[in-house]
This record gives structure tokens, C-alpha cells and sequence, in this order.
């Protein structure tokens, strides 16, 4: 879990939309983000992406040298 930077947000809630302090603290920071002009969550991954991240990072081939047998 990421730390938030609580002075930042707190310059951005209370002094760049005009908040009083008590309804900054009642709000949960998906409100804040939204208030902010931020998306609630990013897009999600489709295919034409899922396949330019599949061609950059190929699954590696397994080892030829095993220490132990499967036989």
C-alpha cells in the first residue's frame, strides 16, 4: 500500500476547492480524487494492449537442466 501525501491533499482539498477542514476529513479519498478532476480508476486492460505487453515480454522457455525428473 502506497503512502499518501497527506499535506499535498490537504492543500489541494482545503485551499484549491474551498473545503472546510471537517468536510475534507469526511471524505474518503476516492471522493477527493473525483473532486479533483482525477478518474475513479484507471481503464482497464483490453486485448490490443494484453498483446503489445505479450510480444514485449515473452514467456521464457523452462529450463533444460532440471536437477529433478518428472518421470
Amino acid at each position: 500500500m502506497s503512502a499518501l501525501d497527506w499535506p499535498a491533499l490537504m492543500r489541494a482539498g482545503m485551499a484549491g476547492l474551498k473545503l472546510l477542514p471537517r468536510d475534507f476529513w469526511q471524505l474518503t479519498p476516492a471522493e477527493l480524487r473525483l473532486m479533483l478532476g482525477e478518474t475513479a480508476a484507471p481503464s482497464p486492460l483490453g486485448r490490443d494492449r494484453l498483446a503489445a505487453l505479450m510480444q514485449d515480454f515473452p514467456d521464457l522457455p523452462p529450463p533444460s537442466n532440471k536437477e529433478t525428473t518428472d518421470d
